[in-house]
């Protein structure tokens, strides 16, 4: 019985096998190999990235923090139900802090550039002091709402780094943990806390 079902399947496979060979081998279109590999993303050097926009950087900062949001939302659900460890939860809200004070510096650098071209219009007669008040009123309130960001990651890496700390000690007094990983922990806490020049 198997023999009458595995002869015609035999037969079957080997002519598609020479059907497919033979017209792998009369094909006039280029193969696999004749297109050259599309540039990868990490390829591309900073300038081409740098050569963009200045609004493009405000875009890309708001699209991380969008995707950055995105993958925080449901973190705490998911540690909840054991998919998640903790240490992810808080370091996909760490992201999305980090993420908050990119983009209020992008933010400031776009205000500055316009104030500095608000201040050749001025000296050139094309538009009023006035409008230059404006604009500096902006970047005024764009700086301060980036010194509490910033403030804030300052915080929020500081809180990572002594939660980190602790776990890596008391993984340690458990023996689940390196010595070398408290060591690592202790750094990173003591960088963070060292005044910033």
């Amino acid at each position: 019985m198997i023999r009458t079902i595995a002869l015609p399947v035999i037969f079957v496979t080997s002519a598609v096998i020479a059907l497919a060979a033979d017209q792998s081998g009369n094909s006039e279109e280029p193969g696999e190999f004749d297109v050259e590999p599309p540039i990868l993303k990490q390829n591309l050097s900073d300038e081409l990235a740098e050569a963009g926009p200045p609004d493009g950087d405000i875009a890309r900062c708001e699209q991380r923090l969008e995707r950055a949001k995105r993958n925080a939302a449901g973190a705490e659900r998911l540690w909840k139900i054991g998919v998640l460890a903790k240490v992810e939860v808080e370091q996909r809200a760490l992201k999305v802090i980090k993420c908050e004070a990119e983009l209020a510096s992008a933010r400031v650098a776009q205000a500055k550039e316009g104030v500095a071209e608000q201040e050749t219009r001025v000296a050139s007669g094309e538009t009023t002091k006035q409008e230059l008040d404006v604009a500096k009123a902006a970047l005024a309130q764009l700086v301060e709402a980036e010194q509490k960001a910033v403030a804030k990651r300052e915080s929020a890496e500081l809180e990572s780094a002594e939660t980190n700390l602790r776990r890596q000690q008391k993984l340690l007094k458990l023996g689940s943990g390196r010595k070398s990983d408290v060591t690592n922990a202790e750094e990173k806490l003591a960088e963070l806390k060292a005044p910033k020049n």
